[in-house]
């Protein structure tokens, strides 16, 4: 068995989701009633968000990779960003990593293209949706990527960061959240939306809304884990 690296704390409550998920997935795979072999590295969130917000790219490659590398150096055999918002950085980070990196968005496309759903919708931080690293990666698989309009991303953006971020659950965030879903499904003609934020799953527990697939990056995510876990 492989030894996964996670770097979490971005953040912290679905890093706990990271780790159950993968010691469920793991015994539900194998049959096995051990654990199998996790090192979590746990880092500030508010410095990785401050360096993303003001655009300091460089500074944020060189403090994800230190913190790649101590997992390397704990005995991680690959590694994930246990969030979507850094993925703006992945392809710097696998060209200097000394171990494989599992990519959300990869996988996510990965999920996408087996269900084949052409036109997806996007919620996750204000970094996700209006980043270019979704629509690139699902645009060379031929599907599109739609972003919530500005006043609805500036409402999931504070809902995820003031609350999901937080553990704060609360029902009328869900039911604001999945009233634009069906606001998206029928204005921007989508066949489903991409939990583009590893908090979302939390409060949109559900694989489909009205019929519409939700995309759960963490579960998708979990999954290649477990694959490379078991890799001989």
């Amino acid at each position: 068995m492989k030894t996964a690296g996670i770097i979490g704390g971005i953040a912290p409550e679905s890093t706990i989701q990271y780790y159950r998920q993968s010691v469920l997935a793991y015994q539900a795979r194998t049959s096995d009633t051990e654990y199998p072999s996790i090192i979590i590295n746990s880092i500030h969130m508010t410095r990785m968000l401050d360096l993303i917000a003001q655009g300091q790219f460089p500074e944020l490659i060189e403090y994800l990779s230190r913190e790649i590398e101590k997992l390397y150096q704990a005995g991680a055999d690959f590694a994930v960003l246990a969030s979507n918002t850094p993925h703006v950085v992945f392809d710097e980070l696998q060209q200097r990593s000394p171990i494989p990196l599992i990519s959300i968005i990869e996988t996510a496309c990965i999920a996408a293209k087996e269900r084949g759903l052409k036109r997806l919708g996007i919620l996750g931080t204000r970094f996700t949706m209006q980043g270019t690293v979704y629509p690139a990666e699902f645009e060379n698989a031929g599907i599109a990527i739609v972003a919530p309009q500005a006043a609805e991303q500036d409402f999931v953006h504070a809902k995820y960061m003031g609350e999901l971020v937080k553990g704060i659950l609360l029902p009328e965030t869900r039911e604001a959240l999945l009233a634009l879903i069906d606001t998206m499904r029928n204005r921007d003609a989508i066949d489903g939306m991409i939990l583009g934020g590893t908090e979302l799953p939390l409060i949109l527990t559900s694989p489909t809304h009205h019929g519409l697939p939700l995309l759960d990056t963490t579960r998708l995510h979990v999954a290649r884990i477990v694959d490379f876990m078991c890799r001989t």
